[in-house]
């Protein structure tokens, strides 16, 4: 399932009930500011985030690294990984990414990490997110988009109940909750339609969220048609609730749907999606191993989604930071610094993986518990939105990822 990203205790408070309301609506009525459309001739930019700090270590396991199966012991995933190169292994669920790995579209960062994370989810998200120290009133997807507003309109989407931070700012973004669908010529939306035409932030608000539901019906009716369920073909909004769950199917067809917002036209450019359950105190193996097939099934469904497109996208999978080296005594680990970012898409220059790997030895470890950072998780970033979306060194340094010019993009990766 998809959960809210965040409390909403980052919101202007006067606008909760109005949120409220659009929430019960299914509509994206998002107020961060002025609008924007759709750029052309832009790459696309899909940001996934896994929730609870997902373990580097079993994604991406150091097959290479002879301390790896000392640390880890039950939870160590020798014989049964994917082999990526003679270091490093690739989790058993990650069918999609092993594929995509051989054939040059997928590369891994196997160390890397927000800095001055802490061990506190809520602080590491906004940190991951907003990216600009203690100031958590944006986020520097939106300030990307900001920055590249000069140069053409950009289109931002989130997936969920609830717009992540790292979309909040000043350009304003779509957002789209699967599982249910609005009728748009209904007689609610029609008459708030009404109350709204002389306030020019919530008409436009309201405006937009339409017309996300009106590419979301398409975008559905487009994926019943496609399918062999006749019933599902007749009835979109049943095909809607059938993209929430846990299942690999339900995964497959939200990548899907979500590549089909990206693929209209003036469709989305940067897409932001979060998906929970990656902390794993206990009985991690198999939880893990659930998760990591649904992240799988839905990278599946927007590589297939997505068709010539995804020569032009790119797709980065990152968490909140890590988990420990060792196992804890619930067949679990606990919170930890570095973990493992996933770099996928059509168009990724060949190479290995992304950064140095500090090693499991115990004088390397952070604490005597984490597995060091090597990369810093705004590098992968500022590198991506560099090569890929167009954005400025100067504005990255300064506005999209402020005080930052000691992290130097990881260019050349597209």
């Amino acid at each position: 399932m998809i959960p809210p990203a965040l409390s909403p205790a980052h919101l202007n408070l006067s606008r909760r009930r109005l949120l409220a309301a659009g929430a019960g609506l299914g509509l994206g009525l998002h107020m961060w500011g002025g609008g924007a459309m759709a750029a052309q001739g832009r790459g696309k930019f899909i940001l996934v985030i896994l929730r609870g700090a997902a373990d580097g270590l079993s994604i991406t396991p150091p097959l290479g690294d002879a301390n790896y199966v000392a640390l880890r012991r039950e939870l160590a995933i020798t014989d049964d990984a994917f082999r990526v190169d003679g270091d490093f292994g690739l989790h058993p669920e990650l069918k999609t990414v092993h594929r995509l790995l051989a054939a040059g579209q997928a590369r891994i960062a196997p160390a890397v990490a927000m800095p001055a994370v802490g061990r506190s989810h809520f602080e590491a998200q906004d940190r991951l997110e907003a990216a600009s120290g203690d100031d958590v009133s944006s986020g520097w997807l939106n300030r990307a988009m900001a920055s590249l507003a000069g140069s053409g309109p950009v289109e931002g989407l989130s997936v969920g109940p609830v717009a992540p931070l790292v979309l909040r700012g000043e350009v304003a973004t779509s957002s789209w909750s699967p599982g249910r669908a609005v009728e748009t010529q209904a007689r609610l939306p029609m008459l708030i339609q009404d109350l709204y035409a002389d306030d020019a932030l919530l008409s436009a608000a309201l405006a937009r969220g339409l017309k996300t539901e009106v590419l979301a019906q398409a975008n559905l009716a487009r994926l019943a048609a496609d399918t062999s369920d006749t019933s599902s073909a007749a009835n979109p909004s049943q095909l809607s609730r059938s993209l929430v769950g846990d299942s690999r199917e339900a995964a497959g067809r939200l990548g899907g749907a979500v590549a089909g917002f990206v693929q209209q036209e003036a469709g989305a450019d940067m897409v932001a999606i979060s998906l929970d359950g990656f902390d794993t105190h206990a009985n991690q193996a198999g939880a893990l191993s659930r998760r990591l097939a649904y992240v799988d099934a839905l990278l599946d469904g927007l590589h297939q989604g997505l068709g010539q497109g995804w020569r032009d996208t790119v797709v980065l999978v990152v968490t909140e930071f890590g988990r420990t080296a060792r196992t804890n005594g619930t067949l679990g680990t606990d919170h930890g610094t570095a973990s493992t970012a996933l770099v996928l898409g059509g168009g990724l220059k060949p190479g290995g993986i992304i950064g140095d790997w500090p090693g499991l030895q115990e004088a390397r470890l952070v604490d005597n518990r984490d597995l060091a950072a090597t990369t810093d998780l705004r590098s992968l970033f500022k590198g991506v939105l560099a090569d890929h979306m167009g954005v400025e060194r100067r504005a990255l340094d300064t506005t999209v990822f402020p005080d930052s010019a000691a992290a130097r993009p990881a260019l050349g990766l597209v």
